[in-house]
This record gives C-alpha cells, sequence and structure tokens, in this order.
C-alpha cells in the first residue's frame, strides 16, 4: 500500500478508498474491547467451573504478558515488511487464543488460551496504528482514533451485562466462542484492504537487534509478577520493589533512547502516554473500591463512576478529533493533561470527604474527559513525528509505555494502599489519589518537550 496523498477530495474515513479498512479497524477495536471487559465480568463463572480460583490473577495477568512480547514483535515486523503480516498474524493468534479458552477443560488451558489472546492482541494493536498511518491521510488520523474509544466506551457500558447473560444462558465458553464468531467479519473487512501493503527495500534502515525480544520477555514476565504480587505475603513489598527494578532496566532496553529521561520530541511522547494512562488507571482501580467499601455503595452503583469516566472519554477523543489547526491541537494536549490532574484533584478531594460523595462522579468525568483528549493525541503524534520505516517501532513503544507505566503505577500504589490501610484506610486512598495527581503533573509540566527540538 502506497504513502496516502493528502487529496482534498477524500475526506471521509468512510470514502470507498478506505471504507473497508475503517470498518474493519473500528470492528477489531470492539471486539478486543468486548473480550476484556466481558471476560473480565465473567471470570469468576469460568474460574469456578474449571475449578481455578487460585490461578485467578494469572488469567488475566497471563494475557497482559503475552501482548507486551507481541508489540515488540509486531512494532519489528512492521517496519520490516509492513502491516499485513502482523494484522494476519494477529488475528490467527487472537481467534486461535479464543478457541482454546472456550474449549478448555481445566484452567491451565484456559491460561495458555490467554496467552495467545494476549499474543494476537499485541500484534494487532501495533499494527492497527501502522496501517492507519500508512493508508490514511494525516488529517483523518485524529478522527479514527475517536472512533477507536468509542468501540472501547460501547463494550463498557453493555459488556458486563452482556457477558452475564451469555454465562447464565449459554455458558460461560461462549463468552469466548461468541467473539471468535464475530472476528470472523471484521477480518474478512480488514485483511484484503492490507494485502499489498509492503515496504520498499530501499527504505529500510537498520532495526533494533532480535535480542530486543529477551528484554520483552523480562518486561512480560514482570508485570506478571507486579500482578500477582499480593499473594506473595511478607515478601510482596520486597517482591514488587525487585520487579519495578527489572521492569525500569527492561524498559530502558525497549523504549526509544532518551524516554525514561523525557528527552525533547518522540521520547516525551511516548513517556507522557505512560504517564497519563498510568495516572488515569491507577485511580480507575481505587475509585469503585472506596464508593463500595468505604461508603457503602453497591458494587452497580460504585461502577456509574467508570461510566462517566468512559463516556466523558469519548466525549473527549470526539473534541480532539475536531481540532484541525496544530497549535490548536498543542494547546488542548496540555488543556488535556490539566483536566485529567483536576478530575484527580477533585476525586481526592472527594475522598477526604470536603464534598458529598456523588462529586466522586463527576471528579471522575473530568478526569475521563482529560485522558481522552489527551490520549489520541498522543498517538497522532507518534505517528506523524515518526519516520514511516520507523512507525512500527514507534507505534510498539507507545503501548509499551502505557503498559508497563501502568503495571508499574497499579503495584506503587498497591504497595502504599496495603502499608498504610491498617493504619488510615482514608489515609491509604489518598495516598493512591497523591501518587496519581503526581505522575498526571509531571506529565503535564513536559508537555511542552513533546514539541521541542532536540538537540544537535
Amino acid at each position: 500500500m502506497s504513502t496516502a496523498v493528502d487529496s482534498p477530495s477524500a475526506t471521509s474515513l468512510f470514502s470507498p478508498r478506505w471504507r473497508n479498512l475503517t470498518i474493519g479497524s473500528i470492528g477489531l477495536c470492539f471486539m478486543m474491547a468486548f473480550e476484556a471487559m466481558g471476560v473480565a465480568a465473567g471470570m469468576p463463572a469460568v474460574a469456578k467451573s474449571l475449578d481455578g480460583m487460585n490461578l485467578y490473577a494469572l488469567a488475566f495477568a497471563s494475557t497482559m504478558a503475552g501482548s507486551l512480547l507481541a508489540m515488540v514483535w509486531s512494532g519489528l515486523d512492521c517496519d520490516r515488511n509492513g502491516p499485513f503480516p502482523s494484522m494476519a498474524g494477529g488475528l490467527l493468534l487472537f481467534a486461535a487464543g479464543l478457541l482454546l479458552a472456550g474449549l478448555a477443560k481445566s484452567m491451565h488451558v484456559l491460561i495458555f488460551g490467554r496467552i495467545v489472546q494476549g499474543l494476537g492482541i499485541g500484534a494487532l494493536g501495533v499494527a492497527l496504528y501502522v496501517a492507519a498511518a500508512r493508508a490514511l491521510q494525516s488529517a483523518l488520523l485524529p478522527r479514527l482514533f475517536a472512533m477507536f474509544s468509542s468501540a472501547w466506551v460501547v463494550p463498557a457500558l453493555i459488556g458486563p451485562a452482556i457477558s452475564g447473560y451469555v454465562v447464565e444462558v449459554l455458558g460461560w465458553r461462549w463468552l469466548f466462542l461468541g467473539t471468535f464468531l464475530l472476528l470472523l467479519p471484521a477480518a474478512a473487512l480488514i485483511l484484503p484492504s492490507l494485502h499489498r501493503a509492503s515496504e520498499d527495500p530501499a527504505e529500510r534502515k537498520a532495526r533494533k537487534p532480535e535480542s530486543i525480544l529477551i528484554w520483552a520477555l523480562l518486561a512480560a514476565s514482570s508485570c506478571v509478577v507486579l500482578s500477582v504480587s499480593g499473594i506473595a505475603g511478607s515478601w510482596a513489598h520486597l517482591t514488587v520493589v525487585i520487579t519495578l527494578a527489572v521492569l525500569l532496566t527492561s524498559a530502558d532496553r525497549l523504549l526509544p533512547i532518551g524516554t525514561l529521561r523525557l528527552a525533547p520530541g518522540l521520547p516525551t511522547v511516548i513517556a507522557l502516554r505512560g504517564l497519563y494512562a498510568s495516572a488515569f488507571f491507577l485511580c480507575e482501580a481505587f475509585v469503585p473500591l472506596w464508593l463500595h467499601l468505604e461508603r457503602g455503595w453497591s458494587i452497580g452503583t460504585a461502577g456509574f463512576a467508570l461510566t462517566g469516566g468512559a463516556l466523558s472519554w469519548s466525549a473527549g477523543s470526539h473534541l480532539q478529533s475536531r481540532i484541525t489547526d496544530e497549535a490548536r491541537r498543542r494547546a488542548w494536549l496540555s488543556y488535556g493533561g490539566l483536566l485529567l490532574c483536576a478530575g484527580i484533584i477533585v476525586s481526592g478531594l472527594t475522598v477526604m470527604k470536603l464534598f458529598p460523595d456523588w462529586v466522586l462522579l463527576i471528579g471522575w468525568s473530568i478526569s475521563g474527559l482529560g485522558a481522552g483528549l489527551s490520549l489520541p493525541m498522543l498517538g497522532v503524534l507518534t505517528l506523524t513525528l515518526s519516520p514511516r520505516e520507523q512507525q512500527g517501532t514507534y507505534s510498539s513503544a507507545l503501548q509499551l509505555s502505557a503498559a508497563m507505566c501502568t503495571s508499574a503505577a497499579l503495584a506503587g500504589g498497591g504497595v502504599l494502599f496495603s502499608s498504610l490501610q491498617g493504619q488510615s484506610p482514608l489515609l491509604a486512598y489518598i495516598s493512591v489519589f497523591v501518587l496519581a495527581f503526581l505522575l498526571a503533573s509531571l506529565a503535564h509540566i513536559c508537555v511542552p518537550r513533546a514539541f521541542s527540538r532536540p538537540a544537535g
């Protein structure tokens, strides 16, 4: 597929030229989101049926591990061969993982299926970014990313309810097998549109060595350990500290040079994705917990806070898609960070009982709006600044940064929370919000560095 030209006539994502790619890409995002939300809600029934409650956390951590590995591999492959091989391989792995999980007779087989699903999801995430960059006009990328956000919001709203119905009426296996059947039409739309995607050998430049996959394996293993560190008992804190050190070392090898020190340009863009994502998802994990355990809200009612955040995220994403002037986009990237910080502050003050409980729903919606504005802009900025022959590498780094930073933040927040909860539950919750605020504030302060040119 040749690089898209900016012809003024092709102004819609649904123009015949790339209609199938658009619909197929959105469909894939929807499938991955629905699988994630539906399985999260239905996993208790799965673990109970397979007598695998002791492996419950691993059923989620294993998918993350597979995803991290595939992100690195897909980034390398997309730069060498274009997005088609990674897209096809990702679809095949995701489908195979769904079948393995859906037909599993034991929890061990299900976890293996979840690893295979993660491999497919990681490959698809990177390939979707590269396919969009190679096929679409740059002006259409914000609109596509807004569509991606919406594709995640709908499953967040209806996924748990549908998964409950499916488990009760058809059985938990159809959480996986049903997604497999829905995956086929999306694949039929997107693969033919990418079949001719290839890279001119003359464009190929030096690649990262294959040994980078060893560091990806270390990072994936670290994220798994962090996810299940709660079962380490008295060794949990030491386990988290050591694992975070390994993860930091792996990140230094996997991410672009200068990312950890927020070097100007693309390294800062990659770092901002991780900082913003970790701040948002760290708070998200504790918002319903506080409402349910400390304020007595039902689980369903407490979930309204997350629903408000998801809806405002989608609204923010669509708002950024309508900003076409580059100077205004830069300004709104900064505004998005401010909104995320403001939402965390409002939520934290509510936890401190300075506001009524229902104000937390407003605060978290403000945070969602900020994240919805900022994160898609960072995706667009990454593809815009990346050399064509390295779009896979940088797309992979963008998603790796979010995954590793979020794992680290959740582990760090968990250590703070568990250390303080016995003495003061209020202080335990506040510490989590303070950590999230510090992460979001650091990101906001560093936004100008994303638009600075590296020295020399």
